[in-house]
Formats: C-alpha cells, sequence, structure tokens
C-alpha cells in the first residue's frame, strides 16, 4: 500500500511538473512573440511615456485653467507639440538636405568653392599657421584639393544624406511618440497606480519610493539636459539662419547633439564663431562671437532653472546612455537613452544605499521635514 501510494505521490508530483512545464512554456512563447511584435514600436512607446511623465505637471495645470476638462488639456498639448516640433524640425532637415545635396553636387562637378581665408587665421595660437596654409591651398587650388580627397568627401557626404533620412524619420518618431504622450496624460493616475503597485511587488519596502524616484529622476533629465540642449540647438539655429551662415541646418542639428551628449557647446560655437571673422567685417563678426558667446554659456544658467530640486547625474552616464540609445533606436534613443540610463543608475544608486529596504517615503518625509 505504501509504494502503491508512494508511485501516486510521484505521478501527481509529475503531472504537476508537466503542467507547470506547458503553462512555462506557453507564456515564455506568449511573451516572446509579444516583444517581438511590439519590438518596432518600444522607443516611440517607451518615450511618449517617458513624455507624459515630463509634462505631467502642465497637465494638471492646463486642467485647472480649463475647469477641469483634462481631454481638452491633452490635445492642447498635443497640438501645440507637434507644432513646435515640426516648424522648426522641417525647416533644419530641409535646410540639411539640400546643403549636403549641394555639396555632393559641386564636389562631383567640380564647381566647388572654398573662401579665402582672413590674414588673421594665421595668428591664431598653435594651429594658426597650419590652418591657413592647408585653407589657403584649398582655396587657392580647390580642384587639386577636391581630387586629392574626393573618395573621402563624397563617402562622407553620402553618410551625412543618410543622416539627414533618417533625422526625418526621428521627428516622425517623435510625433507619434507626441500624440502617445497626450494618451497617457488621460490615464496618468491610474497610470501611477498601477507603476507603484509593481514597485511594491518588486521591493515592499523602497517599492513606492523608487516610483517616485523614477518620476523626478525623468522629470530632471527630461528638463534639465534633453530641454536645455533642444532650447540651445534652436537658439543656434535661429542665429544660424539670421547671420547666413552656411549648412545652418546641419550646423544647429550638430550643437543639439553636442549639448544632450554633455560636450561643452563652447568647443562646437567656438570654431564656428571664430570662421565669422574671417568672413564678416568686423562689426558683424563680433555681434556673431557674442550671440555665439551666448548660446554656448546658456546651459550654465538654464540647467538650475529646468532642473529645479531635481536628481543630479553623472555626465558620463548621460554621454553613455545617449550614445548608446542612439545606436539602438535611432535619433529618438538620443534622448530616451540618457533617461533610461540615468533612471537605472538612480535606482541602483538608492538601492545600494538602502540594502535592507530602509525606511518608508512617508517617514522620509517627516525626517527631511
Amino acid at each position: 500500500m505504501n509504494t502503491s501510494g508512494n508511485n501516486m505521490e510521484d505521478l501527481v508530483f509529475q503531472r504537476n511538473m508537466m503542467t507547470s512545464f506547458i503553462q512555462i512554456a506557453a507564456l515564455a512563447i506568449l511573451v516572446t512573440f509579444s516583444v517581438q511584435i511590439i519590438g518596432p514600436f518600444t522607443g516611440i512607446l517607451i518615450w511618449g511615456v517617458v513624455l507624459s511623465v515630463a509634462i505631467y505637471p502642465l497637465h494638471t495645470w492646463l486642467v485647472s485653467k480649463l475647469g477641469g476638462s483634462g481631454k481638452r488639456s491633452a490635445i492642447l498639448i498635443i497640438l501645440f507639440g507637434l507644432a513646435l516640433l515640426i516648424g522648426p524640425a522641417w525647416i533644419a532637415a530641409a535646410s540639411m538636405v539640400d546643403s549636403i545635396a549641394g555639396l555632393v553636387s559641386e564636389i562631383r562637378a567640380g564647381t566647388a568653392r572654398v573662401p579665402t581665408p582672413s590674414p588673421s587665421v594665421a595668428e591664431w595660437p598653435l594651429i594658426g599657421e597650419r590652418v591657413y596654409e592647408t585653407w589657403q591651398t584649398a582655396a587657392t587650388d580647390v580642384s587639386a584639393t577636391l581630387t586629392q580627397f574626393e573618395p573621402q568627401i563624397t563617402q562622407l557626404a553620402e553618410r551625412m544624406m543618410r543622416t539627414a533620412a533618417g533625422l526625418g524619420l526621428g521627428v516622425l518618431q517623435f510625433a507619434v511618440s507626441i500624440s502617445i504622450a497626450g494618451v497617457c496624460l488621460l490615464f496618468a493616475d491610474d497610470g501611477y497606480k498601477l507603476t507603484s503597485a509593481i514597485a511594491r511587488r518588486i521591493n515592499a519596502e523602497r517599492g513606492q519610493t523608487w516610483a517616485d524616484l523614477s518620476i523626478s529622476t525623468i522629470r530632471s533629465v527630461t528638463n534639465g539636459v534633453l530641454g536645455v540642449a533642444v532650447i540651445q540647438g534652436v537658439l543656434a539655429g535661429i542665429g544660424f539662419f539670421a547671420f547666413g551662415v552656411p549648412h545652418a541646418g546641419l550646423l544647429a542639428a550638430l550643437v543639439l547633439v553636442t549639448a544632450v551628449i554633455q560636450v561643452p557647446g563652447l568647443l562646437i560655437m567656438g570654431p564656428i564663431a571664430a570662421w565669422g571673422f574671417s568672413i564678416y567685417d568686423g562689426l558683424t563678426a563680433t555681434l556673431f562671437l557674442v550671440f555665439c558667446a551666448i548660446v554656448a554659456f546658456s546651459d550654465n544658467f538654464l540647467k538650475p532653472i529646468l532642473l529645479g530640486r531635481g536628481v543630479d547625474l553623472p555626465a558620463l552616464v548621460v554621454l553613455i546612455g545617449a550614445l548608446g540609445g542612439m545606436i539602438r533606436f535611432g535619433v529618438i534613443g538620443l534622448f530616451l537613452g540618457a533617461v533610461i540610463l540615468g533612471l537605472a543608475y538612480t535606482i541602483i544608486i538608492d538601492w545600494i544605499r538602502h540594502p535592507g529596504g530602509g525606511s518608508s517615503p512617508a517617514a522620509e518625509t517627516e525626517e527631511n521635514a
């Protein structure tokens, strides 16, 4: 009897194991296919959620001004965001495409021209004489210079054209993300409750803190890093167009990208301002220099305003996140990567500092008070 009972228990155990295996396998297959299906839209969806978190304070303010209408507020935010995105992006993209296409055509036709450098270029510290000689040679015999570097120049121009096309796709992705963000704002309260519940299941003691910390980190990176970069890029583009700088759209996009990856703006704006002294008259060149300096150093006073009491992140974290995100998700990843890696860094640091869970958010609030 005992042997028969043991055999029956073994049989039941085996059946349960087989049933569990089938259930887990079915769930794994379902999740795998679901991830593959939404994979192409992952970046857009996540960025839409990130945007909704970042602009939620604006949404609540608009709701109060519109008599409590969340739908009207979301629609206004979507329309304003699309208008703010599409106008400058279209101008910048068109300028980039025209500039690159014109450059490629001139190189292939042999009609490209290089302006003669000002003698003051030779007086630049350390590199002045070498830059002047190379520049003068290119201006004097541009055909020979282009012939010498034609394969490299053509290849570079073609890559830049593909980059411009990628930027156009990025603008479309941003437009879709803005629409998704508007929809997410309508369900912001339910989304916060769901996120908090999931976080508490992951860590009962610190889960709620992580949820709130995630919100503050997203807003900090979005406003204090990405917002400042966008402002600098837009200001640079307006100034370049106003002063008639060639390839203004391309240069403005370069300023935007370098601002996102935390490269000092002076490294980009400085050479452009110096170039102005070889082209413009003294007064115009001086005004252009002042403009470039204002844009380059604008992050010093914009960040404290937009960052507020947000979370400080090492510049290296933002740099790696932006570059890795751009490689993985394209243009939209330049912004998304910085947010995701910054969020991961913040939560990991909090986990290291509170290995045992720590106090509850309410207790921490009372302590800080």
